[in-house]
């Protein structure tokens, strides 16, 4: 267990306005379209689901492909919104894709819709929610990956360091690391994980300039980074959604783990 002080672990990220089962994890499901609990199911489904991690009852969007078995094993992408948003935002832009690519989706919800912030999204809640999924549905745990879009991408980018050994990847929309403490995550990364930056050249919020210095960062401790500058775009993802969402598939489907995930814990103290 490795032990990370609060104050320095605060991911700025609630000032974004634009946009085997642990035993303390229990899954239940709120509507759903299709038939998510079937392992085996032969149809796509949709649902809105509920998970209890850390006392706290957390809503999720699911997306399961049809067709996916023990031999045939889904790739995972966790979808992180952005602030003000909600996990659905995110996953229903992503479908078409997991439906030909054959990808299960969750598009967890922060606790609070402002932001993410560690400890309380992350990362015990998203490896509970991860766990339950393993749990229940064919996933391959070698191709588990992350995509964030503004705060979404700054925490999933943080989870990707902080779990190097979890997730296979990440991709993100219109995030980077502005303040020198955020830095600091890429100590904790065991494995020099891949990551692809997609940011508009009209951002109003992370810069090409904030880019680069996360990517200039990342590559001098030798982490593979790809950034891609999107011509005449600004912050918003979701006109150009289908996009963005491929050249992210594109990059992640590249990477996988060597070996089976290895989850660090973390204490955090104030």
């Amino acid at each position: 267990m490795r032990v990370i002080f609060a104050a320095a672990s605060l991911l700025l990220l609630g000032t974004l306005l634009l946009g085997t089962v642990p035993a303390h994890a229990v899954l239940t499901s709120s509507f759903s379209l299709g038939r998510s609990s079937d392992r085996t199911a032969s149809t796509d489904s949709l649902s809105q689901e509920t998970i209890v991690s850390q006392g706290n009852k957390r809503t999720y969007y699911l997306f399961v492909p049809g067709g996916i078995t023990a031999e045939r094993p889904a790739a995972l992408v966790l979808l992180l919104h952005g602030s003000g948003r909600n996990g659905s935002s995110l996953v229903n832009l992503w479908k078409e894709i997991a439906s030909r690519e054959k990808l299960v989706l969750a598009g967890p919800d922060a606790l609070d819709r402002k932001g993410w912030s560690s400890p309380l999204d992350g990362p015990e809640f998203l490896h509970d929610l991860v766990e339950a999924l393993r749990a229940k549905y064919p996933i391959d745990p070698r191709r588990m990956y992350l995509f964030g879009h503004s705060a979404g991408a700054v925490f999933a980018m943080n989870m990707a360091l902080l779990e190097s050994e979890y997730f296979a990847a990440a991709a993100i929309h219109a995030g980077a690391f502005k303040e020198q403490y955020e830095f600091r995550a890429l100590e904790s990364a065991k494995r020099k994980t891949s990551i692809s930056i997609q940011i508009g050249d009209k951002d109003q919020i992370f810069s090409v300039a904030d880019v680069k210095a996360t990517s200039d960062a990342l590559k001098e401790q030798g982490f593979e980074v790809e950034v891609t500058i999107i011509k005449k775009h600004d912050h918003f993802y979701y006109d150009l959604a289908p996009k963005i969402n491929e050249a992210a598939w594109e990059f992640l489907k590249k990477h996988d783990l060597s070996a089976d995930p290895h989850y660090e814990r973390y204490n955090y103290r104030r």
